[in-house]
């Protein structure tokens, strides 16, 4: 018989996942698998579960928003060998399941994760010991998604990043550094970088390009340079969601791997959860690492 590890977080999204449990546990059953099923207690607790139960598992099913999701994907990282991973997405945003066609519907998405076709996709490595799905970054409103209560998120969704993102319009700051990739550099003060794979960030698909692969081995990197005044600003706002004329503070180039160095420690988001504090850092594609069931 076929074995199933379903790791579920219940406080993702609204905790639409309770009223549905039974159902997918079912959907699970009738395709001829053994479930077990553990349910999230804290932080990192989906991980550890993937590196405990995972190396027993033939399919790994979790549900939760992409911050769950992040923390079983690092978690199997850690096995030799790798079962196919499912992914019930129950989140605020779940941009990286925009990425992978999935449906919306708990039942659907279970259905899929139990008979669909799994497909190679890259991961990210972010230094020694971390991993990400669809997103590194760092500066302005990266910390919006890891501040945010979870309660105003079960009760806002979307609104709630961006009410937080208003707030923390008053402490943009720049980040002096140093980044190099296999093509070329950069140095300077930079207000915002993002290391991605993915088709969305919070829940926009204009910050991203439109041909993203997800299992080409390659990042789409963006990094804006600190703006001198609000008209600068402006400015960049206006190519970003508009896509006006090129702006010259905005760096967008592919990458398998890159080096930053800053001045100081910088606060990184890995798929919208904190990722640490980093002065230096490698980043790097481990090109279709991992398979996944997608729409």
């Amino acid at each position: 018989m076929k074995r199933l590890l379903f790791i579920i977080n219940p406080c993702s999204g609204k905790g639409r996942i309770r009223n549905k449990l039974l159902s997918v546990l079912d959907i699970f059953a009738k395709r001829g698998y053994r479930v077990e099923t553990y349910v999230t207690q804290e932080a990192l607790d989906a991980r550890r579960k993937a590196v405990t139960r995972g190396r027993s598992a033939d399919l790994i099913v979790c549900s939760g928003g992409d911050g769950t999701l992040n923390e079983v994907v690092s978690g199997m990282m850690e096995l030799k060998r790798l079962p196919v991973l499912g992914y019930i997405p129950a989140g605020s945003t779940n941009d990286y399941a925009a990425s992978l066609g999935l449906p919306r519907r708990i039942e659907n998405a279970a259905r899929l994760a139990a008979e669909g076709k799994a497909s190679p996709v890259d991961v990210g490595k972010f230094g020694d010991d971390r991993y990400f799905v669809y997103i590194a970054a760092f500066g302005a409103f990266t910390e919006v998604s890891y501040l945010t209560p979870q309660d105003k998120k079960n009760l806002l969704g979307h609104q709630a990043y961006m009410l937080e993102a208003v707030k923390s319009l008053m402490d943009i700051r720049g980040r002096q550094m140093k980044i190099t990739w296999e093509e070329g550099e950069l140095e300077g003060e930079f207000l915002f970088g993002m290391v991605t794979n993915t088709t969305s960030v919070g829940g926009f698909k204009g910050l991203v390009s439109r041909d993203v692969a997800l299992d080409d081995g390659w990042f789409e990197a963006l990094f804006i340079r600190m703006p001198k005044n609000p008209l600068d600003l402006s400015g960049i706002v206006s190519y970003l969601f508009l896509k006006e004329e090129d702006n010259a503070f905005v760096y967008r180039f592919k990458t398998r791997k890159l080096k930053i160095a800053a001045a100081e420690d910088v606060d990184w988001v890995l798929d919208g959860e904190f990722g640490g504090k980093k002065r230096e850092v490698e980043i790097e594609n481990l090109e279709k690492r991992l398979y996944i069931v997608r729409g």
